[in-house]
């Protein structure tokens, strides 16, 4: 059975004329503004940004926002997403982190000019499952949209996976159509990849045609990004990451321990393919000191991305990173190690790479009014190109 935390996401309300007048703009594919909001597995904070798109290209970016997380609501989210918070407190933090959510669109949108035709909500995810075998996959975002509709009084998209899993997909990752409209521009020798280096790390290859998404498309989560980096550094040093990677520059990696966590039969799987942030067992890491371990874990990524490259077309020419783990120097010398070449940044492409996966939100929420696809089977592996997400309106 796929959950969707269904009690937190009310049905679409009833609108007024202007609300319709922006959604009925949209769906005869005139661009419009659109905000996108993103709370990523790394729990560090809710990035806004403003996208000016029809959902098939980017006409311009906008003013764009990181509000961080302080530390006791990260703790919170951290408690709810390993499992041990009660239904409570979910729908507390559900509130709260909606909440959260209306300060960055409020901030945001203070001094902008201009109008906004709808808001791309993903919420937070707390877990998710992909289908194994036969077995349908879960997945869970809190955030409650109808709420966020009345913080703002704008219609709001969420709930974007659920649709992709009813088709058979693996619900993620979803940003890769995105990738692959802003790669539209591109000059440069294709393959190429954008590596999104978040709390799991994910690639989209891009061919030589990129308007030719069944032969030129591949899109997949690779193994962990700095998910795993970022808990055992809370967990030994009391700090929330590991800052310019100078804990893992003083360690050593511990050969048997990457060797068995690489061993994991999931890098084997084809694409396309989805994690949950707790995908590993990190048994092999426990008893290693701190700048070990933290030396170990961020090969573990490197590597993973490194078992990546089996399942490629073709060998891409280029690499881009987008997310917070392109800010460490040590992660990313070393995935360009085990890769074979340097890895760039998306800023490279002249994009934000702080806020590409709030924008790619903006988008997906007008596609989605516009009933265009979100994922594709070579994104997720749904058996059909499927749209998705839930329209509320502001009462």
């Amino acid at each position: 059975m796929i959950r969707r935390c269904a009690q937190l996401m009310p049905d679409k309300r009833d609108n007024d004329t202007d609300d319709m007048n922006k959604i009925t703009e949209i769906k005869q594919g005139h661009p419009v503004w659109a905000l996108g909001l993103m709370s990523g597995t790394s729990m560090d904070g809710i990035d806004g940004a403003l996208v000016l798109t029809d959902g098939e290209t980017i006409f311009e970016t906008g003013p764009a926002l990181n509000i961080a997380y302080d530390a006791e609501f990260r703790a919170r989210l951290a408690l709810a997403v390993s499992g041990k918070a009660d239904d409570g407190e979910i729908l507390a933090l559900t509130d709260a982190l909606t909440a959260r959510h209306g300060d960055v669109v409020r901030d945001l949108l203070a001094d902008w000019p201009g109008n906004v035709a709808v808001i791309g909500f993903h919420g937070h995810t707390l877990y998710h499952r992909p289908k194994q075998g036969g077995t349908p996959g879960e997945t869970c975002q809190i955030g409650d949209g109808a709420q966020l509709a009345r913080l703002s009084n704008l219609p709001v998209v969420n709930d974007f996976r659920t649709q992709d899993m009813l088709a058979g997909g693996e619900g993620a990752p979803f940003a890769p159509l995105y990738h692959l409209a802003r790669l539209k521009t591109y000059s440069g020798t294709r393959p190429v990849v954008i590596l999104n280096l978040g709390g799991v790390a994910n690639v989209t290859w891009v061919g030589n045609d990129p308007e030719n998404n069944d032969d030129q498309l591949l899109a997949f989560d690779t193994g962990p990004a700095c998910a795993f980096i970022d808990d055992w550094v809370l967990a030994h040093e009391g700090r929330p990451f590991d800052q310019d990677g100078a804990l893992a520059a003083s360690g050593t990696v511990s050969k048997t321990a990457l060797a068995a966590l690489l061993d994991d039969p999931w890098f084997s799987e084809k694409p396309p393919k989805s994690l949950d942030r707790f995908g590993f067992d990190l048994a092999p890491v426990a008893g290693l000191s701190a700048s070990d371990g933290a030396a170990t874990l961020t090969a573990f990524t490197a590597g993973a991305l490194a078992r990546a490259l089996e399942h490629f077309p073709e060998r891409p020419t280029g690499w881009f990173a987008t997310g917070g783990g392109r800010h460490n120097p040590v992660l990313m010398a070393a995935i360009g190690d085990c890769v074979g070449c340097p890895i760039g940044r998306v800023e490279d492409l002249g994009w934000r790479g702080d806020t590409l996966e709030a924008e790619a939100f903006g988008f997906l929420a007008v596609r989605s009014l516009r009933g265009l696809p979100l994922s594709h089977p070579r994104t997720t592996g749904a058996e059909r190109a499927v749209t998705g997400g839930r329209l509320h309106y502001p009462d």
